[in-house]
């Protein structure tokens, strides 16, 4: 299996909706977003910011064949950055597909800037993603509610 890593192009912003909206539905409990606000959405702000080719605001995607399996999204505000929507399609899951689209990502981020912090939540009861992001280099700074917020250690 031959797997791509890649910013979405303008012309892929239909593809991220479809697998957004996938994600919400089938696992509501990992997301913040409720699939039925999504839904109602008719393009939400990081279809638009793929559609312009958006340096602040972009969506990483993992693609099996031309076919997408996963994505990660970034949004950088001054020199604070944040990533949302890490999702790997479960047929996929176990394959080291998670951890090398963050590594892109990461890879993406650092292309703007190495000095960027890059922070991310996620909920308390996800410990397979909390488990990645660790291995990754992100070390929880704090737990507000019901989610950890962790930082990414640039060493």
């Amino acid at each position: 299996m031959d797997i791509e890593y890649r910013r979405l192009l303008p012309t892929e912003s239909l593809i991220y909706r479809y697998i957004r909206l996938e994600c919400l539905k089938d696992f509501p409990e990992a997301f913040g977003t409720k699939y039925e606000n999504a839904i109602l959405q008719e393009k939400t702000g990081f279809q638009l910011s793929i559609e312009n080719s958006d340096e602040l605001k972009f969506v990483v995607g993992a693609f099996d064949d031309k076919i997408i399996i996963g994505i990660c999204a970034f949004e950088r505000n001054n020199m604070l950055g944040n990533i949302y929507q890490m999702y790997v399609k479960p047929k996929y899951s176990g394959q080291k597909i998670g951890y090398q689209l963050l590594l892109k990502t990461i890879e993406e981020i650092h292309k703007l800037d190495n000095d960027i912090e890059i922070y991310l939540e996620v909920k308390i009861n996800n410990i397979r993603a909390k488990k990645l992001y660790e291995k990754i280099g992100f070390k929880m700074i704090e737990c507000i509610d019901d989610e950890y917020k962790m930082k990414y250690n640039n060493l």
